[in-house]
């Protein structure tokens, strides 16, 4: 499945969970937290995966194997700019990334799976520095693919002061990869128990 080589997954686990009253990715689907859900879409997909939180229990995914002779390395790393909102988030995980490409994704879309995800992959252009997917008419800029290179505008936006995620990709070259009606329920956003119970079988 994996036909790009050299990508590195990026999960961005830092949020308050305000509406759901805990952390989100350590919410159970079918048994599963969310953040295991997550990591298992990216593993056939990417080299290694990053965890961006500053709660030290996401370390409990430290390492996992793919098969009985291969592993994949999963590493969580604070924020480098503290309560500053998803865009510090993606600034941090492109920091730390030693790949030009990178799929990040939010803690929140349980969802998930490595199809949708390997539409960004098919989507990677030369001249365009975010790979986005739209559902339901919305972009998704949580769920999308990321060039290395772009953070360096994250960052001099983050120094001054903007904090918005879709602000600042109005500052690099973006192209949007709209679903399908059948692929919409795969980017929900899990938010609040109300939207667990909506999508628990």
């Amino acid at each position: 499945m994996k036909n790009k080589k050299h990508i590195t997954g990026i999960i961005l686990a830092g949020g308050k969970s305000s509406r759901m009253g805990t952390d989100k990715g350590f919410v159970l689907y079918k048994n599963k937290s969310f953040v295991q859900h997550i990591i298992e879409a990216l593993q056939p997909l990417v080299d290694e995966i990053i965890i961006v939180s500053n709660n030290p229990d996401y370390d409990v995914f430290a390492l996992r194997h793919r098969s009985e002779n291969d592993f994949i390395l999963i590493k969580r790393v604070g924020d480098l700019i503290e309560n500053a909102g998803p865009l510090a988030g993606v600034y941090t995980g492109l920091d730390y990334s030693e790949t030009e490409n990178n799929l990040v994704i939010s803690c929140d879309v349980p969802l998930i799976n490595s199809e949708t995800l390997t539409l960004l992959i098919d989507g990677i252009e030369d001249h365009t520095e975010v790979v986005q997917l739209e559902s339901n008419g919305k972009s998704m800029p949580l769920i999308a693919m990321y060039k290395k290179q772009s953070k360096e505008v994250f960052y001099s936006l983050l120094k001054d002061g903007e904090r918005r995620l879709r602000v600042a990709l109005t500052h690099v070259k973006v192209k949007t990869i709209v679903l399908t009606k059948n692929q919409d329920r795969f980017t929900s956003n899990i938010n609040t128990l109300k939207n667990l119970n909506e999508i628990e079988p």
